[in-house]
């Protein structure tokens, strides 16, 4: 079911003057109110760049010292390892210490999923949708590449880039295995962890894709939703009793994210824990009231956290 609501003068104003489908304004004001949605919007014109640090070439003061003689501006975020590019002479993916694999630039919020996991140094962790690998790498890092961990990527043309990024990083506790996620289940292998970040329509990432704001409709809803539901039973099937599941996506439709959460609630022996970033998830969806759990679950705005959209979910199985 694809969550529609009718037009209003607000929504089609908006919707011109962003150069958006009214489609999503007007689900948008619904979801999160008129002053919240046109914040939302402006804010998501200018979102900054980031980078995340890989100490596991280069500590993080002698990185900022080095980009700071090169003549970029840096500020540490309150996300570990994270830091935003306040200024930057020339673009920061081509300097030769992001060549080395010193830093990835990445989203701030995506740097959030790998933390919220909280990998051991012993585990065997398993990332359902790796490519390009901006994740699995900082889940190595984490793990200060100790440990054992799957990176999984159905679509073949996705492989290099992901190896390419786990090589530049200096990973290598990874091993790539090109699979439909929906079928790793039936391997019987039990993951300690596992992370789930789940292909989406990028309602959340239109300041880097801005065709995305006429270009992502209810059938690319629909067909994602589905998608995600089938990778995430295959992944809490996979899950050990008592292991971490991280789900997240770069969507800010609810039919991505609560309602597919709320889903696995009602199947699953399962229960959420409290992610320390973002705003509660939604609990009331229009005329829905989901399970009262999914406020643990987190809400990353532009408007508010300086980030892509994006929505985070740490499931625990019992």
């Amino acid at each position: 079911m694809i969550l529609d609501f009718p037009s209003t003068d607000f929504s089609r104003k908006l919707s011109f003057k962003f150069n958006y489908d009214e489609f999503i304004i007007r689900r948008w004001e619904r979801f999160f109110g008129r002053d919240e949605t046109e914040r939302l919007v402006k804010a998501m014109e200018n979102i900054p760049k980031y980078i995340r640090v890989n100490t596991l070439k280069i500590g993080e003061d002698k990185l900022v010292m080095r980009l700071e003689d090169r003549g970029f501006s840096i500020k540490k975020t309150e996300v570990p390892f994270c830091y935003e590019i306040k200024g930057e002479p020339y673009s920061i993916g081509a300097t030769p210490e992001y060549l080395m694999g010193y830093y990835y630039v990445m989203d701030k919020s995506s740097c959030i999923p790998p933390l919220a996991l909280e990998p051991e140094e012993d585990n065997l962790v398993i990332d359902f949708a790796a490519s390009p690998g901006g994740k699995t790498t900082m889940i190595s890092q984490i793990m200060n590449n100790r440990g054992r961990i799957i990176a999984i990527e159905g679509n073949r043309d996705r492989i290099p880039p992901l190896i390419d990024n786990i090589h530049r990083m200096g990973v290598l506790n990874v091993a790539v295995v090109n699979m439909n996620s929906t079928e790793f289940f039936r391997k019987k292998i039990e993951a300690d962890r596992i992370l789930l970040d789940a292909p989406c329509t990028g309602e959340g990432i239109i300041h880097k894709d801005p065709s995305r704001k006429v270009s992502r409709g209810e059938k690319d809803i629909e067909f994602c939703s589905s998608l995600q539901t089938k990778m995430l039973e295959s992944a809490i099937k996979t899950l050990k009793k008592g292991g971490i599941l991280v789900y997240s996506t770069c969507s800010l439709a609810p039919e991505e994210n609560e309602l597919v959460i709320n889903e696995m609630l009602q199947k699953f022996d399962i229960h959420l824990e409290r992610v320390d970033y973002g705003n509660p998830a939604l609990t009331e969806i229009g005329d829905l009231r989901l399970d009262s759990e999914i406020s643990k679950a987190s809400r990353l705005f532009p408007h508010i956290h300086r980030t892509s959209g994006f929505f985070l979910a740490k499931i625990v199985k019992e």
